[in-house]
């Protein structure tokens, strides 16, 4: 049986794969949000009309936010385009937290919302940064064209 030291020590020497489930989860979650936007209207128009009076919003929550969280989850499940998903996902959840979240400051689901929307900013940022890990066709494709020169 592994103890909590042999656990420690694997996951600190397998840190990329830590990072890769960390990926999937939040490219799974984003596609499970952009579904439930598919099929809750009323709940979509509750976000549109707590975003104030901004001209854009509707336009903007039907066509980017749902294809973004949709093909940018899918996109991050599987690890390709890592970056260009993680970065088109960052002006969704700049809005979620200072538009949508930052309003509702003395409302009960506040916290719970801008915390959650927080950190997924600041996990999207850092896969912006860093990319997509082992687990990725990212890392298979370029990877093995790095290795292989019939695949430059």
């Amino acid at each position: 049986m592994m103890t909590v030291q042999t656990l420690k020590e694997w996951a600190e020497s397998h840190i990329d794969v830590c990072l890769d489930l960390v990926r999937i989860y939040i490219g799974i979650g984003l596609v499970i949000k952009s579904i439930g936007f598919i099929g809750d209207k009323e709940y979509v128009m509750n976000l549109i009309a707590a975003s104030g009076d901004v001209w854009f919003g509707p336009a903007l929550v039907v066509h980017y936010v749902i294809l973004a969280h949709l093909a940018g989850g899918l996109m991050l499940v599987v690890g390709i385009g890592t970056r260009i998903a993680a970065l088109v996902q960052i002006p969704v959840l700049l809005g979620a937290v200072f538009y949508v979240n930052l309003p509702r400051f003395g409302m009960p689901e506040f916290r719970q919302n801008f915390e959650f929307s927080a950190l997924v900013l600041i996990l999207l940022c850092m896969f912006a940064v860093f990319g997509a890990g082992r687990w990725s066709v990212d890392h298979y494709v370029f990877k093995r064209a790095a290795v292989d020169p019939r695949h430059a």
